[in-house]
Formats: structure tokens, sequence, C-alpha cells
């Protein structure tokens, strides 16, 4: 597990670099790419942990490790708002795409709620719901390009608010093509490394006896949360804001799509009505920061205790209570 975490590591710090490059190049800018492309492709060792999971019967590894992921992903932002000193980072990265994300994020995160009060019902394999998740996800990228290119609504811009503007020194000199081959690489080693990770979890609640809800959201979803915790400290070093704080809540948004795949492996039924009131509680957490992260963009308050925003210290005390509560459940 450990040689994997160390691929995961290396793959993510090196994405950082390819995609605000690509975001450049394209003109998509940092928040589509990072929410999208980069957000996508940072979840993809996770997404192999979780249909993996499931298709061995594990449906609270499974569940849990997408869920756990997000809070933990979302946590990461505090740690670059710590790092980021000029100002609060949910401030100076005012960018719409990435409110709406996180409102779209809500959306996905309440259907396990709705799935799991309804009947026990298969079609195709699925609950009805699940093939609502990826439906509202494209929906999702469809409307954030157009709430790009025709904002109803504009952030104040502020002498500390940092735009995203192309960075031409950057440029590698690469071809589109070539980076895009390179990022398509890197994609493939995270696979690898999702599936070792899966396979290790399995055997560390199997045979040492932790429970399935312990390893998915505190051990497989935090190592396989690391090319985001890399991505996001990277990008907030190089001051690409609007491509941290868009990778996160893309890469957020992108979990949700595990849940689909987590029910589809599944073989016992319906993965919502199989896992139990701690795996939703993880659930219940992503969701909770999600709107707090989101009031955070939306009041953009610019320097707080420890010259955080509030949202940050929220954000950490939200995380770190879960995590002291599922040590107590054990």
């Amino acid at each position: 597990m450990g040689a994997a975490a160390l691929v995961i590591f290396a793959c993510g710090l090196r994405m950082t670099s390819l995609a605000d490059e690509i975001a450049d190049r394209t003109g998509l800018g940092e928040a589509i790419v990072g929410g999208v492309l980069l957000g996508a492709s940072t979840s993809l060792s996770g997404t192999i942990v979780s249909f993996t999971a499931a298709f061995d019967g594990h449906a609270s590894l499974a569940f849990a490790n997408s869920v756990g992921g997000i809070a933990a992903q979302t946590a990461f932002l505090a740690l670059g708002d710590l790092i980021y000193r000029r100002a609060n980072l949910e401030h100076a990265s005012a960018e719409l795409t990435n409110v709406f994300q996180c409102g779209l994020l809500i959306v996905l995160l309440s259907i396990p709620f709705l799935a799991s009060t309804t009947p026990e019902i298969n079609v195709f394999g699925l609950h009805p719901l699940s093939f609502a998740i990826p439906a509202i996800y494209g929906f999702g990228l469809v409307a954030t390009r157009w709430v790009r290119e025709n904002p109803m609504w504009e952030p104040v811009q502020t002498e500390r608010t940092r735009s995203d503007t192309p960075d031409d020194e950057q440029n590698s000199g690469k071809s589109l093509a070539r980076l895009f081959a390179v990022f398509a690489l890197l994609l493939v080693c995270l696979s690898v490394a999702g599936w070792t990770i899966a396979r290790c979890g399995a055997v560390l609640s199997s045979e040492i006896g932790l429970s399935q809800t312990l390893v998915g959201a505190l051990m497989t979803a935090l190592i396989t949360s690391l090319p985001e915790l890399v991505t996001t400290l990277s990008a907030v070093r190089r001051g690409a804001l609007q491509l941290a704080v868009g990778g996160i809540i893309g890469g957020n948004t992108f979990d949700t799509l595990f849940l689909t795949l987590a029910d589809a492996g599944y073989r016992g039924g319906s993965i919502y009505h199989a896992v139990g009131d701690v795996d939703y509680f993880w659930n219940a957490i992503a969701l909770v920061m999600t709107g707090v992260l989101m009031l955070g963009l939306l009041l953009r308050e610019k320097e707080g205790a420890a010259r955080i925003g509030f949202e940050s210290v929220l954000l950490f005390a939200i995380f770190g209570s879960a995590v002291t509560l599922q040590s107590v459940w054990g």
C-alpha cells in the first residue's frame, strides 16, 4: 500500500503543472480544467477502489471510500488556505463556476439519502437513483461551461483577488497532444495504484478485524486522495488558485460517480440499503462541509482567525470531530 501511495503522490504532483498548462493553452480556464480534467483524473484511483471493493462484496468499504474521500479532500482546501498567506483562499480565488459546482455537489450528495428511503428496487442491477447521479453530473459539466461563458453574477474584484490569466512563461513547448498523452499515462499509473489499494484495504478489513467504514473513510479514502492534496498545495504555491479550488470541488463532484459504479459492482442488491448509519454519517459530513465551503466562497472573507477564512476553521473542526467519532466507533 505504501508503494501505491508513493505512485499516487508522484503522479498528482506532475498532473498539476500539466493541468495548469492545458488550462492556458486551451483557453478553458483553471476552474473548468481543475474541476473537470484534473478533478476527475486525480479521483481515478478512488474510483478503482470503490468499484473493486463493491465487486468483492465490501459495500461499506466502497461507500465510505467515496464519501469519506469527499470530506477529506474538502478539508485539504483549508490546508491550502493555511499556506496561502496573502488572503483567504476562497476570497482570492473568486470564480463563479466553483460556487456553481458546490451547489451541484450538494444535490449529488443528497441522492444517497433519498435512495436509502425508497424501496430496494433494481433496474439492470442498479437502484434507479444510481442512474440519476451520472445524468446530473453530465448536466453539471455542460452547465458549468455555460456559467463560465455567460455569467449572470460576477465576483467583486478586490486588491487581493487573483485573476485567472494565462501564464506565457510556463509554456513547455510541447504540443497539446503530447501534454494529453503524458496526462493519460499518469492516469494508467493511478489506476494500477488504486486497484492495489483496494486489495490492501479489503485485507486490512477482513484479516486485522478493522471495520470496513473505518478502512474506507480514514485509510483508503485518504490514500487515494493524495493526488488532490498534492495538486491543491502545488497549485496554491504556483498561484493557480482557481485550479486549486476547482480541482477539489470538481474531484468531489466526480467522486459521487463512485456510488453509481459501486452500486453496479455490488451484487448483493442496492448498495444504498447494504450500508449502515456510520457510512451515511460520512455522507452527511461531506454534505455539511460542502455547504460550509459554498458559504465561504459566497461571503469571501478577506482574513479571519489565524489569517484564514471562517470556512477553513469550520472545515478543520468538522473533519477533526468526524475522525474522532469514527475512531471511537471503530
